[in-house]
């Protein structure tokens, strides 16, 4: 595992250098793997529409914007931030707050549009390169979307590489295995992920 920003910054550049070929990829369940609409896995981004519901409160329910500093503007709670938590987590962040003012409130998290995000996809697939996410999206989505693998890609160790606050976090995933397993449970990408596939 690498754990160096140093490290990331060398594969994003190395981005730039490799030139798309011709596709030897014909795994139809991959290509056809539809959009999931939303996801506890999802993590909210600067410029997400968000619906917040208040059981039995029209006035606190409300529909927001975050804005580019990853925040939120709610009545009662004030400044929140939003950026980096799961729908889940912010609503229980949300009604957290609001038991200052209501006994046991009940609150809902939706997200309604979510903002472009990128994620960049290098290494032995038909078209390296970045890849506009919408949303929640899987790593098995992003790899269809980049034209899925070329022929001897080696699948079973696909590598997404995430910075965090520490430097950079390794997730290996396996895809035989996640085709073979329809209890598997998916692995989201997040915007500035990068994956390779050697």
């Amino acid at each position: 595992m690498m754990h160096t920003s140093t490290f990331l910054a060398t594969v994003l550049a190395a981005l730039c250098t490799v030139a798309p070929q011709a596709a030897a990829f014909d795994d139809k369940k991959l290509a056809a793997q539809p959009p999931r609409a939303a996801s506890e896995e999802y993590r909210v981004g600067p410029g997400d529409k968000l619906r917040i519901e208040v059981y039995k409160d029209a006035q606190l329910s409300q529909s927001v914007q975050v804005r580019p500093d990853g925040k939120i503007t709610l009545p009662l709670v004030g400044d929140m931030e939003a950026t980096g938590r799961t729908p889940i987590e912010l609503r229980d962040a949300i009604a957290q707050s609001l038991k200052e003012y209501i006994t046991n409130p009940t609150v809902t998290v939706i997200v309604v549009e979510a903002l472009a995000s990128q994620v960049f996809v290098m290494g032995e697939v038909s078209h390296p390169g970045p890849v506009q996410i919408y949303g929640p999206t899987t790593i098995v989505q992003v790899l269809a979307m980049a034209g899925g693998f070329k022929e001897f890609a080696n699948t079973k160790d696909v590598r997404v590489l995430r910075p965090n606050g520490t430097g950079v976090q390794t997730i290996r995933f396996n895809y035989k295995d996640a085709l073979n397993d329809d209890a598997a449970k998916p692995i989201f990408v997040r915007a500035g992920d990068t994956v390779i596939v050697r």
